[in-house]
């Protein structure tokens, strides 16, 4: 509990000596100090263990997830040259009331994730990087432009308002890379 809650070992430890010293007058024992440290860690590798590279909600790939991406790319060569991000932004603020449902937002997220998919059905790397928001890591190719035409199509058959779309393309960097998606990520 207490590891999931936040609280480190070593502040775990320290509030078992206290409690231990106040209730029993010593210090705790060997086996007391194994059991806490021993839960502590289960409950923090059954979190790490429930980590997924998918946003649990939408089933699109996390922002982490993204940033790896593209960090692999840079590392083989110059990514800005091969590739660029499509930016989906959905009108959140259309609502007010169901941003407060999270819920809801993740199911119309994943909605427009399945039409981006519909676009977009092979490789790329399509992420949900904020409520509203979804990026797809594309290749630079000649059908880039015919493949957004058709997203803007499709997106434009939905109910209003139309979600806006745009090209972004790959900053050199891994620090630049990283401003510009958090930037994305500001609703």
């Amino acid at each position: 509990m207490l590891a999931r809650d936040g609280v480190s070992l070593a502040e775990a430890l320290d509030d078992l000596a206290t409690a231990w010293r106040l209730v029993r007058g010593s210090e705790p024992e060997h086996a007391e100090l194994r059991a806490l440290a021993v839960a502590w860690s289960d409950a923090t590798l059954g979190y790490v263990h429930g980590l997924s590279c998918a946003d649990p909600l939408t089933g699109l790939a996390s922002l982490a997830h993204l940033r790896t991406c593209i960090g692999d790319l840079h590392r083989a060569g110059p990514a800005a040259e091969t590739h660029a991000l499509v930016v989906v932004v959905a009108d959140v603020a259309h609502d007010v009331e169901q941003l407060g449902e999270p819920l809801a937002r993740a199911m119309e997220d994943a909605q427009l994730g399945a039409v981006v998919r519909g676009v977009f059905p092979g490789r790329e790397t399509i992420g949900h990087v904020a409520p509203g928001r979804v990026v797809v890591l594309v290749d630079r190719d000649d059908r880039l432009a015919r493949r957004l035409d058709l997203l803007m199509r499709m997106l434009e058959t939905g109910a209003p308002p139309r979600p806006r779309v745009w090209i972004e393309g790959l900053p050199d960097s891994d620090a630049a890379v990283s401003d510009l998606l958090d930037e994305l990520t500001r609703v």
